[in-house]
């Protein structure tokens, strides 16, 4: 039986007997599935069994009035419709400013009373539809394995990509160093309709002024620049507030007009490149500094996405630790060690200065150990005490270097492989012949 064919179910809370009675028969007359309780307490503990689509209050109930269910509800409960008698109507709009769906007011319309519990009803399916629908995206992309983390942030955060990855509008990406600004980016061009197109990363503070202009917009008679070479992909400006301040005029002119001219041509050419940037920078005080256009922070930051930084995440901290103890072993062939309770501890203790980006270097220290016969807890992996687990010979460093660059590209691309070549500057048949001598499995490093 398909959801829309189901019978509705309501969970009707009233302390009077006669009332219980008369609306469980007009429900049920309307082909509702009915289940009347006098204690709102004890309905609190029935949502997970009964999974209502909407539930129907009286306001004044002896155990739990209206009022104070409705504060008890979890955040994703089906919508409360509240029955009130006359001098407590204030109190009912109060309801319905704090999240109630509706009220009904004594005597009420039987014919009005099933139309919105049917309304309501309505609402909660859609938004359980919407619900379920995300959390299979999530699944198959694959983005709840890229954007790890269980925190509220995290969530909403994996909600937003998954929405903006179909929504054709510049994002800037928000969030200190190391947080994974850049895995933002990349899920938004992975999850939407420009997946199949290139996607070209640019740091804007490793490029230099002179040569900005040329790099983005290309140079007749010398080559196309970065944005005809996303085409119809994804160019993403890493560290945008380091763009000097005439090639911020020019990349304004592009996203106000759609149109670009390569440095010394006079014909122009289509933007057709979605553009998300990124940066740890605060950009309202560079715009009040002078430093960076107020017009240009406005065209990119049409939609703004915030990673927290990883001190705020202690929730996920054993996670994230777990998923990088196991990337690499993978890596570096072998089996990831157990973290120990002084390990955990350790981890949440330290305050994560380089974010991700540390913590990832953490569990590759141990990792490196352990591949040398040797131990080393989180907390010495942390205060970088102790070097043993990095190779001594040149053969071992240059091996674990490798490992480390294939893998890494490897993920960047996706596991495609002629991108991964691409990113590590050789051709595809080395790339093979690499993989099979460091014995990487491409499955379990992606």
């Amino acid at each position: 039986m398909t959801s829309s064919a189901m019978p509705r179910r309501v969970l009707i809370l009233d302390d009077d007997r006669e009332m219980r009675a008369a609306l469980v028969a007009l429900c049920a007359q309307a082909g509702w599935e009915a289940e009347a309780m006098a204690d709102a307490r004890r309905a609190l503990d029935r949502l997970d069994r009964m999974k209502p689509d909407v539930i129907l209050s009286d306001l004044q109930m002896p155990a739990m009035t209206g009022d104070a269910l409705l504060r008890a509800l979890p955040e994703d409960a089906p919508p409360l419709v509240v029955i009130t008698a006359h001098g407590d109507v204030p109190t009912a709009v109060g309801m319905m400013q704090d999240g109630a769906y509706s009220f009904l007011e004594k005597p009420f319309d039987p014919k009005r009373l099933l139309n919105v519990l049917k309304n309501a009803s309505e609402q909660h399916r859609l938004r359980e539809a919407t619900r379920r629908l995300k959390a299979r995206l999530v699944d198959m992309a694959g983005l709840d394995r890229v954007l790890i983390g269980e925190v509220p942030a995290m969530r909403a955060l994996r909600d937003d990509v998954l929405d903006l990855a179909q929504v054709d509008v510049p994002v800037l990406v928000r969030g200190a160093t190391g947080t994974g600004k850049d895995v933002v980016a990349r899920a938004l061009h992975d999850l939407g309709p420009r997946a199949d197109a290139p996607f070209l990363a640019v740091n804007c503070a490793a490029l230099t002024e002179a040569g900005f202009a040329a790099d983005l917009f290309g140079k007749a008679g010398a080559g196309e620049g970065l944005l005809a070479a996303a085409g119809g992909g994804t160019l993403f400006l890493d560290e945008v507030a380091a763009m000097p301040g005439q090639v911020q005029a020019g990349l304004l002119r592009v996203l106000e007009t759609g149109l670009y001219r390569p440095v010394g041509a006079t014909d122009t050419r289509p933007l057709e490149a979605r553009i998300v940037s990124a940066t740890h920078a605060d950009l309202e005080e560079d715009v009040r500094e002078g430093r960076f256009r107020a017009d240009l922070m406005y065209r990119l930051n049409a939609v703004s996405l915030f990673l927290p930084p990883l001190a705020a995440r202690a929730g996920d901290v054993a996670l994230l630790h777990r998923h990088f103890l196991d990337r690499a072993a993978r890596v570096h062939g072998v089996v990831a060690p157990e973290p120990l309770a002084d390990d955990v501890a350790a981890l949440i203790a330290h305050d994560w200065p380089g974010n991700l980006r540390e913590l990832a270097h953490v569990a590759e220290r141990q990792v490196l150990a352990l591949r040398r016969g040797r131990s080393m807890g989180a907390r010495a992996a942390i205060a970088g005490a102790d070097e043993a687990g990095h190779p001594e010979t040149l053969r071992e460093a240059v091996a674990a270097l490798e490992r480390d660059m294939v893998a890494r590209a490897l993920r960047e691309a996706g596991g495609r492989m002629d991108e991964a070549a691409d990113r590590l500057g050789i051709g595809r048949r080395t790339l093979n012949d690499k993989i099979v001598k460091l014995n990487l499995d491409k499955d379990s490093v992606l």
